[in-house]
């Protein structure tokens, strides 16, 4: 082979892996920004769903509290915000819903509380029935946020 052949093939094996290494570099930079951007997706329909659950399990709480005749249309909406979350969220903040649920249709079949009982409810701890689900939803969060970066 002469000089020039090699030179030829030289250049043109030089554009080519020089071709090759900017698809490359293109591919893996989308496919990073669609991960984060799915990611940051997947984050915010969990904020939304855990924000109306605590919203919801909330007033009917503090409802089954001072009443014995249950909410349905909430209690229905509870359920439908757990089986959400089944789709979107791991196994421990389904599990903190369904006892959240599971409390709260107990209490409508418990005696009404009076003002002087929420009182002692609030100050012994007893009435914050969402701090297992909030911190295991902070969890999960973080363990996404971990993912992201």
């Amino acid at each position: 082979m002469n000089a020039s052949a090699i030179s030829a093939l030289a250049a043109l094996a030089g554009a080519a892996i020089g071709g090759l290494t900017s698809v490359l570099a293109s591919w893996l930079t989308q496919r990073a920004q669609a991960r984060a951007q799915w990611l940051a997706q997947d984050k915010l329909r969990r904020l939304e769903i855990y924000k109306e659950f605590i919203e919801e399990a909330s007033k009917s709480h503090i409802g089954a509290l001072q009443n014995h005749e249950p909410d349905m249309p909430a209690l229905v909406g509870l359920y439908a915000k757990i089986s959400r979350m089944r789709v979107l969220s791991s196994l421990e903040v389904v599990e903190r819903g369904d006892k959240i649920a599971r409390i709260i249709v107990d209490t409508y079949l418990a005696p009404n509380k009076t003002l002087p009982e929420l009182r002692e409810m609030v100050n012994s701890g007893s009435l914050d029935l969402l701090r297992d689900f909030s911190e295991a939803c902070r969890a999960e969060l973080e363990s996404l946020r971990a993912q992201q970066f």
